[in-house]
């Protein structure tokens, strides 16, 4: 499968240069996420389209993401990040489908799962670093591990492995150098073929020197639409998560 979600990772802050943090960190996410839009036609060319939001019904999924991180030199960071994602939606469609390769008749009842796990690599360098603002920019090598399945009359399963650059960007906000502050964190890109966006926007409290609590909105939006598969989605997440250093 070609299409780019998960969004669904975006990476999340870093502590800001110029404050007491350690150098390593581990970051933990959960929350619920939604689809808006949620549409697949397999194969791209000579399939049926349908959506998950439309056609069927989706209710709220529980979202989870682990990230790792190093600061080094001041201004360079690296992390790594674990974001899987997973919905299901049930109900009759009331048009025959053809899905990879298999046939659905419509009325029929039907179970659709849809998963991209996400594994990223993420370089950034901080632009502007003070106890106040930081401002950085970097990239994301993301590997994705995909599957569209549908269950019913017929049982049929696409899945795609595969490689995607993104470009990060990450700004962090603390006024006065308080406690209080805000993030936001992107992983994006366009191209003919797709498009990808994981956007988190949060606001931040450290609790302690050495631990960061933020609550916010995640947002992952994209898809591709090539001969092999059409799917374009858009995700709302609520998230919370805590940041510990090391």
């Amino acid at each position: 499968m070609k299409a780019v979600i998960a969004i669904p990772a975006t990476l999340t802050a870093l502590a800001l240069p110029g404050v007491s943090w350690a150098a390593a960190d581990t970051d933990i996410e959960v929350g619920a996420v939604l689809a808006s839009r949620n549409d697949v036609r397999i194969p791209g060319k000579g399939g049926t389209k349908f959506s998950f939001v439309e056609d069927l019904s989706t209710r709220a999924a529980p979202v989870f993401r682990v990230r790792v991180g190093y600061r080094f030199a001041e201004r360079h960071v690296v992390t790594a990040l674990y974001a899987p994602l997973r919905v299901n939606a049930t109900g009759r469609i009331d048009r025959d489908i053809v899905f990879a390769g298999g046939a659905f008749p419509a009325d029929t009842p039907v179970l659709a799962v849809y998963r991209f796990d996400s594994y990223r690599l993420t370089y950034r360098y901080s632009f502007v670093a003070t106890p106040d603002l930081e401002l950085a920019a970097g990239l994301t090598a993301k590997l994705r591990d995909a599957e569209v399945s549908l269950y019913g009359a017929d049982v049929r399963r696409k899945t795609n492995t595969g490689f995607v650059p993104l470009v990060n960007l990450h700004v962090a906000w603390r006024p006065n150098h308080g406690a209080f502050g805000m993030v936001l964190d992107a992983d994006a890109l366009a191209a003919p073929q797709g498009r990808a966006e994981d956007v988190l926007l949060a606001a931040t409290w450290r609790a302690r020197d050495n631990v960061e609590l933020r609550a916010g909105y995640r947002m992952l939006e994209g898809g591709s639409d090539i001969d092999e598969v059409y799917s374009f989605a858009w995700f709302h997440y609520a998230v919370a998560g805590v940041q510990v250093g090391f």
